[in-house]
């Protein structure tokens, strides 16, 4: 690589890492502080283009079921031993009106198509390249899962990765308001 190739790049990935620390810094937490302090919120809203192609995956699209909304990245560790259990209760609740929502956050298309595959991951997979959703939702980082109830209201958030009790209870609970 030559020189000139080398600044462009190290230019690149310093633009990006002041993108995120500005949109980090400036996020709305007015979702994640509500949800930290045990009150019920509506969801944010959102429309992403899905992973694989085809219809958009939009929050509005599963009312009436509960949602698991889990935020991921396809260099985040704790991602790929959690994706797994996510893809399980994807399955184990399709029949229980409930549906898992994949959001991939600050990624390439073909890494997180790649980071999926690998996973053999099913459900639907929204993308949010610049990370205004997990803005919005005020996701910090990734893991972070969001329990929606059938009224589109966020019951619960799971910091890091989550456990299959931690699934389950939490899905039960969105079903149950």
């Amino acid at each position: 690589m030559t020189v000139a190739l080398r600044v462009i790049a190290g230019a690149g990935v310093l633009a990006l890492a002041a993108v995120l620390g500005w949109r980090l810094a400036h996020q709305d937490t007015k979702v994640a502080k509500a949800v930290a302090h045990g009150k019920v919120v509506p969801a944010p809203a959102f429309q992403l283009s899905r992973l694989g192609g085809g219809a958009p995956v939009s929050l509005a699209g599963y009312r009436g079921k509960a949602v698991v909304v889990n935020f991921w990245a396809s260099d985040c560790i704790p991602c790929k031993k959690e994706m797994p259990r996510l893809q399980a209760a994807s399955k184990r609740w399709a029949n229980h009106r409930v549906a898992v929502v994949g959001v991939d956050v600050l990624d390439s298309r073909g890494a997180a198509r790649a980071f999926a595959h690998e996973h053999g991951v099913t459900y639907a997979i929204g993308v949010d390249p610049l990370g205004d959703l997990a803005s919005r939702y005020g996701v910090a980082y990734t893991p972070t899962t969001f329990f929606v109830d059938r009224r589109g209201r966020i019951v619960k958030r799971i910091l890091g990765p989550v456990s299959d009790s931690e699934l389950d209870s939490q899905i039960e609970h969105a079903l149950s308001t």
